[in-house]
């Protein structure tokens, strides 16, 4: 027996409900043999009660007993015990009870007299089965902590809230919001904490498809329709049956494919392109527009039946100007992860550094920020970031987010000097001012850094 089969053995609680001693006594004792954690009851009461107290992996449940039947203490168990396979046991057992007991959720039925290989094999099997649904809800935990919303502004507390919400329902959601705003992420999160978690997510973005493209995408063709299609394909509502469907700027949709999703939507059917033929499916939509919905209406991009579909199904995530008090938990949320995958520390960023980032109004969102601080980790070679180090990767300090002079800028030359200057007045800073340790460490000789200084009216204090 390999070590970590051992320990697992030794962390596997298992309980023996049966009236009949000489059956609780061997099994018990063989079990406990084995390296589990055994308790017993000698009837069905009594073994309701252990059953709360000592949360078993693993019950063995005998059917025929006075007082309760094992069929009523299953009946009564598994609402409480949702993480306790129950294995029903009997002498005299017939085909309707067995399915009976399985219909109400019990993992297997063994019929005695107990044969020790099968009850081995048993356990074997749930053990098996704990450790694959231990080790996906882990990585469900890994993937969740990983598209977590960062951020303590109302309007996302509100949105997380609506996100816990339509989790627990199969509504179609409309997720509206500027682009790099988080739709996805809202979109990744309703999936992973509903029921379909373990089942794919796919994303169909109408907005890049063209648009005779969307409908095979979404709902798959019949072989020979068109030249080319040389065999059947499946939709992505198709291929991954229960799972989640994130159809990407609805807009962009045009309105006989939006008409066709809404009667999926109604009925859970769709048919190929260039088949009549019904095919069942209960995977979920999930909608993104980068307008809302009541815009939606107005223009006129919105099938009237799909916007009623939508009414008060609506998440609206704000841009990240109207939130800046999100921005300094995005700041070192994605810091730890740039450092983490550069194999570096955090870099810290310097007071009147953030400042600046929190002014600045990020029209890109929170994928411009992204973006942002990972060019500031790869132009920024020392653990501290200020002001200089955020111009230099391109930051303005304006209010309007106008990258500084650069808006200016016409000609080829005045970018190259637009650079020069900016890119000496960080080697400045990271030398403290030395200019002749700043000239060596470029390679420019001291008199003609000298001359560029006076030239850019750097300040140099020393």
């Amino acid at each position: 027996m390999s070590q970590v089969l051992h320990e697992e053995k030794l962390k596997t609680r298992i309980l023996i409900i049966d009236d009949e001693g000489p059956i609780r006594q061997v099994l018990s004792e063989s079990l406990k043999d084995d390296g589990f954690h055994v308790l017993t009851a000698p009837d069905g009461p009594t073994g309701l009660q252990v059953l709360q107290e000592f949360k078993p992996h693993i019950c063995f449940l005998d059917i025929w007993m006075p007082k309760m039947d094992g069929i009523e203490v299953l009946t009564q168990a598994i609402p409480q015990n949702p993480d306790t396979q129950f294995i029903m046991i009997s002498g005299h057992g017939t085909i309707e009870t067995a399915v009976k007991a399985t219909k109400t959720g019990a993992w297997d039925f063994i019929e005695k007299p107990l044969s020790l290989e099968k009850i081995t094999l048993t356990i074997e099997h749930v053990m098996k089965f704990k450790a694959e649904k231990d080790e996906k809800q882990a990585l469900l935990n890994k993937l969740r902590k990983n598209i977590a919303l960062v951020g303590e502004s109302k309007s996302l507390q509100k949105v997380r809230e609506q996100i816990t919400t339509v989790a627990k329902t199969q509504q179609t959601i409309l997720i509206s919001g500027e682009s790099g705003s988080g739709r996805e992420l809202v979109a990744q999160n309703i999936h992973f904490m509903s029921a379909q978690a373990s089942r794919s997510i796919v994303e169909v973005n109408c907005a890049t498809l063209p648009q005779d493209l969307i409908e095979i995408e979404l709902f798959g063709i019949e072989k020979g329709v068109l030249p080319g299609i040389d065999k059947t394909r499946k939709g992505k509502l198709e291929l991954i049956e229960g799972g989640t469907v994130i159809i990407e700027e609805i807009e962009e949709m045009p309105q006989a494919i939006q008409i066709k999703l809404l009667q999926y939507l109604k009925t859970q059917k769709f048919s190929r392109v260039g088949s009549v033929d019904p095919i069942n499916a209960t995977s979920r939509v999930i909608l993104t527009s980068s307008t809302t919905l009541s815009a939606l209406i107005s223009s006129g991009k919105v099938a009237t039946e799909l916007a009623a579909l939508l009414q008060n199904n609506e998440i609206f995530v704000e841009p990240l100007r109207s939130r800046p008090e999100d921005i300094q938990s995005l700041i070192f949320h994605f810091s730890d992860i740039i450092a983490k995958q550069m194999a570096s520390f955090r870099k810290t960023i310097s007071e009147q550094g953030l400042k600046l980032l929190v002014k600045h109004p990020w029209p890109g969102n929170i994928r411009e920020l992204k973006n942002f601080i990972e060019r500031v980790y790869i132009l920024t070679p020392s653990d501290y970031v200020d002001v200089h180090d955020l111009r230099f990767a391109g930051l303005s300090d304006k209010k309007d987010g106008v990258p500084g002079s650069h808006s200016e800028i016409s000609t080829f030359r005045d970018a190259r000097a637009e650079f020069e200057k900016d890119y000496l007045i960080k080697k400045i800073q990271e030398n403290g001012g030395n200019i002749s340790k700043t000239a060596e460490a470029i390679g420019l000789e001291r008199s003609y850094l000298h001359r560029k200084i006076k030239a850019y009216g750097i300040e140099v204090n020393i």
